[in-house]
């Protein structure tokens, strides 16, 4: 049977379209691909993820080490050797300069070549003056117990604190603190304690306190003899009273009568000046009298020497007599009053 080409043509298509849904609607089977291509994807995946990570970390130190760069720049370390307890003081405790925070403690630990020390590193800002002579001590802050170190000194023209080969780090001089000096003397207070409590448990022994009962007890006793005799001694201080107002006019008579006298003397003293004046006036005349008249009369007086000294003697022997014949007769009267004034004087009329 002979086919037109029309119908061939359609009966191709028709084919074709058939076979193109029974291989749409046939399942598909999974292609075989080889193992190494995962493998080597999961390795490309781990080695970009190790590279990110070092790449992060990288990152991170760079910006750490920049930071720590920048940081040690703006800070200075130095190191304050403590021969003391450092009692408060931690890690990250303040630094002060003056009272101005100008760090912090970055460090603590024992000397390695003697354990009584404690070093402490700080950390203070670039810009601090820190001199040759600047001193470093423990101090507490208030009430809290919590313990700083206190920077002081540094005067301006000193040298700034330099970094050296035997020490890196310089090395702050530490000065007591308040705290350190009150041990150190502990000892001693609590001795003048221990003393100062004896003498009071002697003081306030039992026989001490026996005493001062008895003493209060006598007092006692005479604040009560006082409060019977209040009568007697108003009087009594009535009569003082009055004596001291008689004392006090007597005394004013006294004065007055010593300015009398002291006047009286005065005037009197003064007369006698000018009296014994004129009485020396007198003499030194008469003495020159005297001396012209032996200047004059010395042949005289030389022959008076030789012969009327023989007779000065029985002269005087006779003068001597008449004084003793005297000095009798005053005896007698002295005696016997009444060969001048009588035997009885005569008695004073009284009428009855």
């Amino acid at each position: 049977m002979h086919r037109s080409p029309r119908s061939s043509v359609r009966t191709s298509r028709g084919s074709a379209s058939i076979s193109r849904g029974r291989a749409v609607a046939r399942p598909s089977t999974p292609r075989w691909r080889p193992r190494g291509s995962d493998m080597e994807t999961r390795a490309h995946h781990v080695l970009i993820g190790a590279f990110a990570i070092l790449v992060f970390v990288l990152g991170a130190g760079f910006v750490l080490w920049l930071s720590k760069s920048s940081r040690d720049r703006a800070f200075k370390e130095y190191d304050v050797v403590f021969v003391e307890a450092v009692t408060g003081l931690s890690q990250g405790g303040a630094v002060q300069y003056n009272g101005i925070k100008v760090g912090e403690v970055s460090q603590l630990q024992l000397a390695p070549d003697d354990p009584r020390k404690v070093i402490a590193r700080i950390r203070v800002g670039a810009s601090t003056p820190i001199k040759q002579d600047t001193r470093a001590k423990l101090a507490l802050a208030g009430v809290t117990g919590v313990a700083f170190i206190q920077l002081s000194g540094g005067m301006p023209n000193s040298p700034n604190l330099e970094p050296t080969r035997e020490h890196p780090v310089p090395v702050i001089q530490t000065d007591p603190s308040a705290l350190s000096q009150l041990l150190n003397s502990g000892e001693d207070i609590v001795t003048s304690i221990n003393d100062a409590l004896y003498r009071i448990g002697q003081l306030l022994s039992q026989e001490n306190v026996d005493r001062v009962a008895h003493v209060l007890d006598n007092v006692d006793k005479i604040v009560d003899s006082v409060a019977g005799q209040r009568e007697e001694l108003s009087t009594a201080l009535r009569q003082l009273s009055d004596a001291t107002g008689d004392l006090k006019s007597s005394l004013r008579t006294v004065s007055e009568l010593a300015t009398t006298t002291n006047k009286l003397v005065r005037e009197d003293a003064r007369d006698v000046m000018v009296s014994a004046e004129k009485a020396i006036g007198s003499i030194d005349r008469v003495a020159a009298s005297v001396s012209e008249l032996v200047e004059n009369n010395r042949a005289a007086i030389d022959s008076f020497g030789n012969q009327g000294l023989r007779q000065v003697g029985p002269t005087l022997a006779e003068l001597r007599e008449t004084l003793r014949a005297f000095k009798q007769l005053s005896d007698r009267l002295a005696k016997s009053e009444s060969l001048l004034l009588g035997s009885d004087q005569p008695k004073e009329y009284s009428p009855r």
